[in-house]
């Protein structure tokens, strides 16, 4: 019996060069979609990075008395002081005869204004106007014997519109938010403020504060 020759088929030369390009094909198709996927990727990380705002600023943080009020100092009493002070500076003294004891008043109530005597805060009125003026010290330096201190005691303010006389008309003690503590008055007062307890190691919750009234002028 006559066996059937097969029909030749493609030569084997031919075979490896087709296999050699479907392969370049598909890795060709398949870089093409994954670098455009990779920028894409790399596209929206760059716009979310430049597009992410910045963290806030954070504000200086002022050491002593605290208050929502503005930062710029009243208008002073053309009658008493023609001019305000500058912040640092020696605007008077504040004496204390029940306990023997006299400060320098310095203008602000930073910390370098408060490691030089008692500081004036600069959103009250100046010693002798109708009005709070508030004076703050450091429990540990200018105001120690605060505490001895008695209802009815004098406190005496000297500056350069002359010399004001004030009586202790209230003491308490209020938590260190306490915004009670700077309010406006319908008449001349001082108010001295200071850390409390006065033995507490480290920040005092709470301020220990002096009302006085003006008497004399």
């Amino acid at each position: 019996m006559r066996r059937e020759r097969s029909k030749p088929g493609m030569p084997r030369p031919a075979l490896l060069s087709l296999g050699v390009l479907a392969t370049g094909a598909g890795f060709i198709w398949w870089a093409s979609v994954n670098i455009g996927a990779a920028s894409s990727e790399f596209a929206d990380a760059h716009i979310s990075l430049t597009s992410h705002p910045s963290p806030p600023v954070r504000e200086p943080v002022e050491s002593a008395v605290e208050s929502d009020t503005p930062s710029d100092p009243p208008v002073p009493d053309e009658v008493l002081y023609p001019d305000y002070p500058a912040e640092g500076e020696l605007i008077g003294t504040l004496s204390i005869p029940a306990v023997g004891q006299s400060f320098p008043i310095i203008e602000g109530t930073g910390d370098d204004e408060l490691k030089r005597g008692v500081g004036h805060f600069r959103q009250s009125v100046l010693p002798g106007i109708e009005d709070n003026c508030v004076l703050s010290g450091h429990r540990d330096t200018v105001f120690t014997r605060l505490g001895e201190l008695e209802m009815g005691d004098q406190l005496i303010t000297e500056t350069a519109a002359g010399r004001f006389t004030y009586e202790i008309v209230n003491i308490r003690i209020v938590d260190k938010d306490d915004k009670t503590v700077i309010v406006p008055a319908d008449h001349a007062a001082l108010t001295l403020s200071t850390c409390y307890p006065f033995n507490y190691v480290g920040s005092a919750p709470d301020r220990y504060i002096l009302t006085a009234d003006l008497v004399t002028d």
